[in-house]
């Protein structure tokens, strides 16, 4: 199974938990505090594989939760931070947060790296927090939580060349005869039902990569037949080889099939229109074929070379290498993505408006408890010890410096009322 979509969920690791401990030797008086940091927790990279060809390893498994770092340990002994957690996948792979559509990562070379969920710090020990004023505190931090995300995966093949065209027109055919490539081959439409990869070589030592994409038909932009699952294929692609019936056998005109074809890929991404073409009138051997490509050339208004070729005959094959590997060399590679200028990217600093994070948010429930959320404050709740009165002082200061004690007070919140902080509960003390 071709698999080139997935929407995966992943986990940074969390930090180890920081100690309380103090020192106590024999002779040693006012040892003092000797409680370690808790070690950092592990990020989820996503590392390029040469050797994978689909994402199919993702419909088996969709959760990554990566380990968590260490406890911190008596004698100021820090905590061991976790390993990264390395996921394979294969080039041609872009990654993309569920929640925002922002692209994470688009990974096209072997052994390229990327952080995909961040791992939590570990931490701090009760050593961290001595002062003068408290030489021997009770109190240390929970490990901060990893990042956590829901992810989409897209595959998209690392091909030179595209092959498109109607279902039945020969892509196929043609493929398995200038590679090595074994796709299905079968005289009804959409046979081919997965992108087949070929590597072709010409006489004169030169070579690519080429893809035959399935069968295109009108409305396949918006979901139409196969070709839709599969159009984004064709973005990666240098050179599109548009491959006609010449034949007419199936009552369709040739040069209306070139019209609808070119019309569904710019209608898909109208940067595919950039993309130079070279036009295979496929079928020569047939009865009418030269009357059709006489007629087609006629017809034709852009200025794409026309090759006519016999698949099943092998007529025509040897100049139609050639033109695609000559084109190949004029042709540079087309940027994924707008903000991705090869000449500049090392050159420059991208300066992005960032929203500065909400520290929280009031709401209030029908019952009258007030709901205090945030990802900050979130992120403190849950790195903050409530076993120890001194860890639950110190959160209360926390709290008071943020603002939230006014805010409360601002919202209608009396002695005696009901806060909920995720699943817990405090009484509002004015």
């Amino acid at each position: 199974m071709f698999v080139d979509q997935v929407k995966i969920y992943t986990k940074g690791g969390d930090g180890g938990n920081g100690m309380v401990a103090y020192r106590r030797e024999k002779y040693v008086p006012n040892g003092g505090p000797a409680g370690g940091d808790g070690g950092n927790g592990a990020d989820v990279v996503f590392e390029v594989d040469e050797g994978l060809r689909t994402l199919m390893d993702f419909r088996y498994q969709r959760h990554f939760k990566a380990p968590r770092g260490e406890h911190g340990m008596s004698k100021n002994m820090h905590g061991r931070n976790a390993e990264d957690m390395i996921v394979k996948v294969p080039p041609g792979t872009i990654v993309k947060d569920d929640d925002t559509g922002e692209l994470i990562a688009d990974l096209t070379e072997h052994g390229q790296r990327a952080v995909i969920a961040k791992a939590g710090r570990g931490g701090r020990g009760n050593t961290r927090f001595a002062t003068p004023a408290n030489p021997a505190p009770e109190l240390s931090e929970k490990g901060e939580p990893g990042q956590e995300r829901y992810v989409v995966l897209e595959l998209k093949l690392l091909a030179d060349v595209g092959l498109v065209g109607f279902p039945s027109v020969g892509k196929s055919t043609l493929l398995s005869i200038v590679s090595a490539a074994k796709p299905k081959i079968g005289d009804y439409h959409f046979t081919t039902i997965a992108p087949n990869l070929g590597m072709v070589e010409t006489e004169d030592g030169r070579s690519f990569v080429m893809a035959d994409l399935p069968g295109l038909i009108e409305g396949a932009h918006e979901g139409v037949g196969l070709g839709h699952q599969f159009l984004r294929h064709i973005e990666r692609t240098r050179v599109i080889v548009h491959v006609i019936d010449m034949s007419g056998l199936e009552g369709r005109d040739p040069y209306e099939d070139y019209l609808t074809i070119n019309a569904e890929l710019k209608a898909y991404n109208l940067r595919l229109t950039e993309r130079p073409q070279i036009i295979v009138a496929n079928k020569m051997d047939m009865p009418d074929s030269e009357e059709n490509l006489k007629n087609f050339k006629e017809k034709m208004e852009e200025d794409f070379p026309v090759f006519g070729i016999s698949a099943v005959t092998r007529q025509g094959l040897r100049d139609l290498l050639f033109a695609i590997a000559d084109k190949l060399e004029e042709t540079p590679e087309f940027a994924m993505f707008e903000e991705e200028d090869e000449e500049t990217k090392d050159q420059r600093v991208l300066y992005k408006h960032e929203k500065a994070e909400q520290e929280f948010i009031i709401t209030r429930e029908p019952d009258g408890t007030f709901v205090v959320s945030g990802a900050k404050i979130e992120r403190l709740f849950k790195m903050t010890d409530f076993s120890r009165e001194e860890s639950q002082k110190r959160f209360a200061r926390q709290l008071r410096t943020m603002g939230v004690d006014e805010a409360l007070r601002e919202r209608g919140a009396k002695d005696g009322d009901t806060v909920r902080l995720l699943e817990f509960e405090f009484d509002f003390v004015d």
